[in-house]
């Protein structure tokens, strides 16, 4: 014991204990956090303080990631709700639009033909086997639509109901060879019949048949529909000539036709299910 306390390792802890009574010491006169001693402290410790900062820093940035991702996630939820809502309105006001420009376009031709009688109907299908692009209406027997009745978008011919069921019909276009129309030229006043050709068919093209051989009839001029046998009334539009020509083997002239109607893209039509006149002289098949 006494060579212990004799020994440099006793007197250096006790000079250890000297300067740490002596700082606390000093810190407790002072009342200053910055004394010598919480100095040293300081300066052994800040690379573990400034460590631990640093982890504690990423451990609440990594809490708010997980924070702000989640917060995220609720709202990209919310937005794509609402989009899927504003979505649905859209679709709704498109129908409508459609609806009321379709109205639009026979509001005046109502006027002019009060006896009319009409079914509103949309396209809801096309018949891709069918080569001449027959569609299928929303409407039908019990909306009074009968094969036979024309079918229109505003003034303008579009085709003829070939079959009917209770709740929807299908129609063959203007188009279509096996559509036949009593009608002439306004500015000549030519009569003839349009019906669909095979090979203008492609090119979205009808012929007026039945011309005369110095047929006055030019390009430009308006084909209406002329109310023979009537399947139509008269005074409807059918299209503009683009071209007349003579026919090779009867040597007959007829004239190109392009339908006003845009007969790929409509899709919303009247279907005439009663007017004056009606089935007068009309040949059945």
């Amino acid at each position: 014991m006494k060579r212990f306390l004799r020994s440099g390792t006793f007197r250096n802890l006790v000079i250890i204990a000297a300067v740490v009574l002596l700082g606390v010491l000093c810190a407790s006169v002072s009342h200053n956090a910055s004394s010598p001693f919480t100095s040293v402290i300081g300066t052994i410790f800040s690379p573990l303080q400034k460590l631990s900062v640093a982890i504690s820093d990423n451990l609440n940035g990594v809490s708010a990631a997980f924070t702000s991702s989640s917060v995220y996630m609720k709202e990209n939820a919310a937005l794509k709700k609402e989009i899927e809502e504003y979505r649905t309105k859209l679709a709704d006001y498109d129908d409508l639009k459609k609806k009321v420009a379709a109205y639009e376009e026979f509001y005046g031709i109502k006027q002019k033909n009060t006896d009319f009688e009409i079914s509103y109907g949309s396209v809801i299908s096309r018949d891709a086997a069918d080569v001449y692009g027959s569609f299928v209406l929303n409407t039908g027997s019990k909306d009074g639509v009968e094969a036979g009745d024309p079918v229109i978008y505003g003034e303008y011919v579009v085709g003829i109901v070939k079959k009917v069921n209770f709740s929807t019909c299908v129609v063959y276009s203007v188009l279509d060879p096996r559509v036949n129309i009593g009608a002439f030229e306004s500015g000549t006043r030519e009569y003839g019949y349009v019906s669909g050709d095979e090979a203008l068919y492609s090119e979205g093209l009808c012929k007026l048949y039945g011309l005369d051989t110095s047929t006055s009839v030019v390009s430009g001029g308006i084909v209406c529909t002329s109310g023979a046998g009537g399947v139509f009334p008269d005074g409807l539009i059918i299209g503009e000539v683009t071209a007349v020509k003579k026919d090779d083997v009867s040597a007959a002239c007829y004239a190109e036709v392009k339908p006003f109607s845009d007969l790929e893209q409509i899709s919303e039509v009247f279907v005439i299910t009663a007017f004056e006149g009606q089935g007068e002289g009309e040949i059945k098949d």
